[in-house]
């Protein structure tokens, strides 16, 4: 049974951002519900409400919406219609293929003289005789009837009818309501009998279900719920076999000597490359990430001789060749690609012999010294009467490159000769005259 909680209502106001209290419009259709409850205390400034395509059996808890304007209960299971006294402002109300066999309910709606619009099309009491006249009779403040507008004439005239009418009305709902013992009686015996069948189905109930459907039974409001029964019974037929899947077998992820494996689980393109990084031996790994993957899905762990990159808790493992550090390992991800990129430094790094210096020979870089003891004579003034120890760099050559010899000189570079300083002017050359052309003394000369 679907029943009307606040959860379901402020999901359905999400145009009013979520609040119900000063709610003007509700849709709650289609939603298989068996009862109207709680709009009465939650939703009191209603003005719109929407209730078709349920299974509603009774009008009721709507006697405090005073504001309510247009109520709609099509294609549900009212048989009676009841508990609107309180509506004072309804103009509009649909109860569009229904099961109302009671007609005489409708005077019920006598005080609510906003009422204008009634729709009872598809219900059994509009297939009595005299029917519409006996709806324009008892409700004078109606506008419309089905849809219909109602004429001045065509009231005058079912007021007139109204006494003959009455009791023939009356003889037709006593008919109904025998009928309708008959069907819910039927309807029992039927009820017990499916539920034998799929008791003694053992679990595979598409036979059962299959027979339900083939059966010819008639339109009422049982056989409506038992329609929605057996639907959920469906439903959760085809939804069992998924829920009893097994789970998806962990992956093997370290050999019986703690060796870790090499694996990819989410079959992603990746390139592990040893590469030098600001003087550093690093292993970079890069994995080609899906793009639009959001970053929470990812995950990385480094260790010492194995990474692990788990993408939507798909495992991607790769083994190390050689120990790296963790604490210093880093991993970035491209806004532009999406690629993740992980960043290793080795745990031993190998240090390398320096590159010579290109045009320096290797021999000038081996200094070799020598220790001298530096006479009186050769101290200055100010250091005379001390004697030093100094230490002499024997064939040591200055590292500085010689600049002067990058750039010529101005003073050796041969000055050019004074014509080609000189700027060449091109000869002025005077176009000769067209042959209409004609000297005027009176125009003046073009500057």
């Amino acid at each position: 049974m679907v029943r009307i909680t606040e959860e379901l209502i402020r999901k359905r106001a999400e145009h009013n951002e979520g609040e119900i209290f000063s709610l003007e419009e509700l849709s709650l259709h289609q939603q298989n519900l068996e009862r109207i409850e709680h709009l009465d205390r939650w939703c009191r400034d209603l003005k719109i409400l929407y209730l078709q395509n349920n299974l509603i059996p009774k009008i009721e808890h709507v006697s405090r919406l005073k504001k309510l304007e247009y109520f709609n209960l099509a294609l549900n299971n009212v048989e009676k219609i009841e508990n609107l006294e309180g509506c004072e402002s309804l103009k509009k109300l649909d109860l569009t293929v229904n099961f109302v066999g009671e007609l005489t309910s409708i005077e019920s709606l006598v005080d609510l003289y906003a009422l204008e619009e009634l729709y009872l099309t598809g219900n059994p009491c509009a297939e009595y005789p005299h029917y519409r006249d006996f709806v324009i009779a008892t409700l004078p403040q109606l506008q419309k009837l089905d849809g219909v507008e109602i004429t001045k004439s065509e009231r005058i005239i079912a007021l007139q009818k109204l006494e003959q009418i009455r009791p023939e009305i009356l003889k037709c709902q006593e008919k109904h309501l025998a009928k309708r013992v008959e069907e819910k009686l039927a309807a029992e015996a039927r009820r017990n009998e499916h539920e034998s069948k799929l008791a003694e189905c053992s679990g595979d109930i598409d036979p059962v279900v299959q027979e339900f459907w083939r059966e010819k039974v008639p339109f009422t409001p049982e056989s409506r719920v038992e329609t929605h029964e057996y639907i959920q019974l469906q439903e959760k037929a085809k939804t069992k076999p998924t829920e009893e899947k097994p789970k998806r077998k962990p992956p093997r992820l370290f050999a019986d000597n703690g060796r870790p494996f090499n694996i990819n689980e989410p079959k992603v393109q990746f390139s592990l490359t040893e590469q030098q990084v600001n003087g550093e031996d690093v292993f970079l790994l890069d994995v080609h990430v899906y793009r639009y993957m959001d970053s929470s899905l990812v995950d990385c762990d480094v260790q010492t001789n194995y990474v692990r990159v788990i993408l939507r808790g798909k495992v991607l493992q790769l083994a190390l060749p050689e120990d790296v550090q963790p604490d210093r390992s880093e991993a970035k991800r491209s806004q532009t690609t999406g690629n993740l990129t992980v960043t290793m430094p080795k745990a031993v790094q190998i240090l390398g012999a320096r590159r010579p210096n290109n045009g320096v020979n290797n021999d000038k870089l081996t200094l070799t010294s020598k220790l001298r003891k530096v006479p009186v004579d050769e101290l200055a003034p100010s250091q005379k009467g001390t004697s030093k120890t100094l230490l002499e760099l024997e064939n040591a050559q200055p590292l500085v490159p010689k600049w002067k010899s990058i750039v010529q000189p101005v003073s050796t570079a041969q000055p050019k000769p004074e014509e080609e300083r000189i700027p060449k002017h091109w000869p002025c050359c005077s176009r000769p005259n067209s042959p209409g052309f004609v000297d005027c003394p009176d125009v003046p000369p073009l500057i």
